[in-house]
């Protein structure tokens, strides 16, 4: 920004383009930028440049005008006519436009608002006489503003030395107003003001303002240097104190807090080296003075190192017997995790210094994971500790932030720790599948070195600073999937899954746990009530569906509320909650068996599912219509769901005379294949002989048995090769009334995980390819 001197006289039209600006005045003779996005501010910029390069730049009254163009009632009704100087097109869009102020313009209409506006203006032009009172207001103001410039206002140096030469007060008045910090009201009424003289007054008083503040302003930077001199004052004053106090014996409340430091690390029981920096960092404390700020940063680093426990742990309950029964008492079921468990104590009952096992216990939601790691903290008697990962993004919550940080801590490994003073407690990391990772860091690769024993007994946390053994932790990790855990992650911890519960495992869960909680949880306890096992059976089948176990215990607990609401609105006390109930509790069923109330339909495939929440049945459904061989599939399919779909279709197209269908049945037809539930995403090539039954089925005109569920891969050539998830999709099949499965040859071991009443109360066939499939499913 700059003024300039006019060299020609510009002829100002008596109409001109109205261009508002917003927080911005355009004074006669100032060039300055200015910059534009709007649609209609280019438009009118690119008209002005076609014909004169003049327009009218008034200035916004309310500059917040909810994302809506400026009318008329929104501009002041003074502005400064302008030429265009330059136009530059900017990378990141808009333009910068280079104006020059000419004059002053006063507004006297709008002759219309689109596409632009376009006024009536009047071109105020100024006169000024010279006498001896102007020449004095002139020389005062320039005067003032120069004590401005010497109190402390930074301007350029130009801008003084132009002061100087200007003796027309409506000039002076211009330069002055822009380099003074006045509101842009204050620069409009200063505009407006057509009367060089009464102009300048004004500014005269502005000016008078600026130097009141600024010799405040340089009052109080004078106090704060006092201030500083009295710090140093005071620091050389208690250095005198201390003196005093050494000759008279009394103590000093920092040297006691340093010997009380000093004292403190004697006695935590240190590594040789980590005690050697504690020592250095109390030297470096004891020479502070105790009310810097530096000197409470050192004071709580200290703090920590003297906290965490270096050596301090707890005693291993190594009596198998105990912690079993311990395991029991607290879990049904989860037999693979009890005996993983009782296997390292066995372990440690043998050698006495192992290191800690990391497992990742992986399953659906509610199935107990993290219940589980209280328990075996309670069953090995070591203390327990819980973080959760979901939503971590920061690597500094797991590493720690460097002390040159303002509010530095360590991570939260080794705030936990220390808040379980013991430095062999069992560690639960929840929901290690849902961290994230953004510009702050990926706290999933700050786990390896956690999670990792042959790196961990050397831990560094940034805030620490010193290694620090975690080869004394057990580490439990808990994930309802695998896939988003990175691999290196992955890879070092050992996998445990946790499927869902059977509808007997349920009920056993119910009365043991699940109902004598929530009597205490309601207030029951005196009024005890009783749950028949049909009951039961009904909340599981029909108001639950779900692996794990939330959803149950919370329907237990509606119907344990709704007692207590009886109870004390004196009504007959319930005792025993039959399945009539249930109903009447909890309202209409909300969950049906899908296949058991089906019907064997043509063109209608039935297959199993797996989900996070444990399994599902689906329906596959086919038909065709007239049209040119295309294949339409929907349901909200993913990739690969898709390409099981081709591949099925293939099959079928390069086997017609096995298949017993007509060779051209392609050729005339389109062929649509549909998965119910379509606002579900489905994904895996788990469905491909479920998708193949139903092609089959629509082309054959034979209807596929509608319990007989299946699931399986198939190639090209017809083989089905295994899948995963067998137990998972066995419990929904079985849940939703399926009484044969079909599935892979290769799968059969699987079935180990399965409890015998299920395997004796279902039959399955196990197939190689899709023609046993195809003699089994109709």
């Amino acid at each position: 920004m700059k003024f300039v001197q006019r060299l020609e006289s510009v002829v100002i039209p008596p109409q001109l383009p109205i261009l508002p600006v917003k927080d911005l005045i355009v004074f006669p003779l100032m060039v300055t930028p200015i910059f534009f996005t709007n649609e209609k501010d280019l438009k009118v910029i690119n008209d002005s440049m076609a014909s004169n390069n003049l327009i009218g730049l008034v200035v916004q009254k309310n500059t917040e005008t909810e994302g809506k163009y400026p009318s008329p009632k929104d501009l002041y009704s003074v502005g400064t006519a302008s030429r265009i100087l330059q136009l530059v097109k900017l990378e990141e869009g808009g333009i910068k436009m280079l104006v020059e102020g000419l004059s002053r313009i006063k507004i006297i209409s709008y002759t219309r608002e689109e596409p632009y506006l376009l006024a009536e203006i009047e071109d105020v032009r100024e006169f000024h006489e010279k006498n001896t009172f102007i020449e004095a207001l002139v020389q005062s103001v320039s005067a003032l503003f120069k004590m401005v410039i010497s109190i402390g206002k930074s301007l350029p140096d130009d801008v003084v030395s132009m002061i100087d030469k200007i003796d027309n007060p409506a000039r002076l008045a211009d330069l002055i107003c822009v380099y003074l910090s006045l509101t842009i009201e204050e620069q409009q009424k200063v505009l407006e003001t057509f009367d060089p003289l009464e102009r300048l007054s004004k500014v005269f008083i502005y000016l008078n303002k600026e130097v009141q503040i600024l010799q405040v302003r340089g009052k109080i930077q004078s106090e704060v240097a006092k201030e500083l001199t009295k710090t140093q004052r005071e620091y050389l004053l208690r250095q005198q104190l201390k003196a005093i106090q050494k000759e008279l014996g009394e103590d000093d409340p920092h040297i006691s807090e340093i010997n009380e430091l000093k004292k403190k690390i004697e006695e935590a029981d240190m590594p040789e080296k980590v005690q050697g920096i504690a020592e250095k960092e109390l030297s470096r404390l004891e020479k502070m003075n105790p009310v810097s700020a530096e000197y409470t940063v050192s004071r709580t680093y200290i703090d920590y190192l003297i906290t965490v426990p270096w050596r301090k742990q707890t005693e291993d309950n190594l009596d198998i017997e105990k912690a079993e029964n311990v395991l029991n008492e607290d879990h049904y079921g989860l037999k693979k995790v009890k005996e993983r468990i009782l296997e390292y104590l066995a372990v440690r009952t043998l050698k006495k210094s192992m290191k800690g096992p990391i497992l990742c216990f992986v399953g659906p939601p509610g199935v107990g994971k993290t219940s589980l790691g209280r328990s075996i903290a309670r069953a090995m008697e070591r203390k327990f500790i819980r973080i959760s990962l979901g939503g971590m993004r920061d690597e500094a919550e797991i590493r720690g932030h460097r002390r040159t940080y303002v509010g530095a801590l360590p991570g939260r490994i080794i705030q936990e720790i220390r808040r379980a003073e013991v430095r062999n407690p069992v560690f639960m990391l929840d929901e290690v599948d849902k961290m994230g990772q953004d510009f702050r860091g990926d706290p999933a690769s700050a786990l390896l070195e956690v999670l990792d024993p042959e790196q961990n007994f050397s831990f560094s946390d940034h805030y620490l600073d010193v290694p620090y053994d975690l080869s004394n932790v057990m580490f439990i990790t808990t994930a309802n999937i695998l896939d988003p855990i990175p691999f290196p992650l992955k890879d070092r911890m050992e996998i445990i899954f946790l499927s869902g519960y059977t509808e007997e495992e349920k009920e056993k869960i119910a009365f043991q746990y699940l109902i004598p909680r929530q009597i205490e949880e309601n207030g029951l306890k005196e009024y005890p009530i009783s749950f028949e096992v049909e009951a039961i059976y009904k909340i599981i089948r029909e108001y639950t569906k779900e692996a794990g176990l939330r959803n149950l215990e919370r329907e237990i607990a509606s119907v344990c509320r709704k007692v207590a609401k009886e109870i004390t609105q004196k009504r007959k006390v319930r005792e025993i909650i039959t399945h009539r109930e249930v109903e009447e509790f909890l309202g209409p069923r909300k969950f049906f068996f899908e296949v058991a109330e089906e019907h064997d339909r043509i063109g209608v495939s039935t297959g199993m599912a797996w989900t996070e929440t444990g399994g599902d049945i689906i329906f596959i459904e086919a038909t065709k219509m007239k049209g040119k061989k295309e294949l339409i599939l929907t349901g909200s399919l993913g990739e690969v769901m898709k390409e099981s779909a081709h591949a099925a279709l293939s099959y079928i197209r390069s086997h017609v005379k096995e298949i017993d269908i007509p060779n051209n049945f392609y050729e005339q037809y389109d062929l649509h294949i549909h998965v119910p539930s379509g606002a579900i995403p489905k994904d895996g090539p788990s469905a491909g002989i479920t998708i193949a039954i139903a092609v089959i089925s629509l082309l054959t005109d034979k209807p596929a048995r509608h319990d007989v569920a299946m699931t399986g891969e198939l190639t090209l050539t017809g083989r089905v090769l295994p899948i995963g998830g067998i137990k998972e999709k066995i419990l929904a099949a079985r849940r939703a009334g399926v009484k044969s499965i079909i599935m892979p040859e290769k799968n059969k071991k699987d079935l180990e995980d399965i409890p015998d009443y299920i395997r004796n109360e279902m039959s399955f066939i196990f197939v190689k390819n899709i023609e046993e499939v195809i003699k089994n499913a109709f």
